[in-house]
């Protein structure tokens, strides 16, 4: 499993995870599926959306990006939307699944994250192998 270097593992303050630490060697990568964003959601839940489309636009941008150790219920609330899958066919349950997030469509839902005044998060919990 590839792990993104640099890259935050929790948003700063919270119980949200971006990242995970190992694999899963028993059961496999747990599988990425859509997840509906319903308009109710609490503000707390929001954020995390936010500051997770934030992190990977500032580390990735529009490259095409490995899984790696990215948690797959976060990624779960962009996928088939914002984060879109970057190859065919695609495997929702493995680490190596390529990705891409789409510019078009995450401005759209996030354009904080987009504005040209917009200033990148800073993270005081960025993953880091002990």
């Amino acid at each position: 499993m590839l792990k993104h270097r640099g890259f935050p593992g929790r948003l700063t303050g919270t119980d949200y995870q971006f990242t995970i630490r190992r694999a899963n060697v028993k059961e496999g990568a747990t599988k990425i599926i859509k997840r509906e964003r319903f308009k109710d959601r609490k503000a707390p839940d929001r954020a995390a959306d936010v500051a997770f489309m934030s992190a990977l636009w500032n580390h990735f941008g529009e490259e095409v990006f490995e899984r790696g150790n990215l948690d797959a219920g976060r990624l779960s609330w962009l996928f088939g939307r914002e984060v879109v899958a970057a190859e065919d066919p695609f495997d929702p349950c493995s680490y190596e699944a390529l990705l891409k997030i789409d510019r078009r469509r995450a401005e759209a839902s996030f354009p904080e994250v987009f504005a040209p005044e917009a200033v990148p998060m800073a993270w005081d919990d960025e993953d880091e192998d002990e």
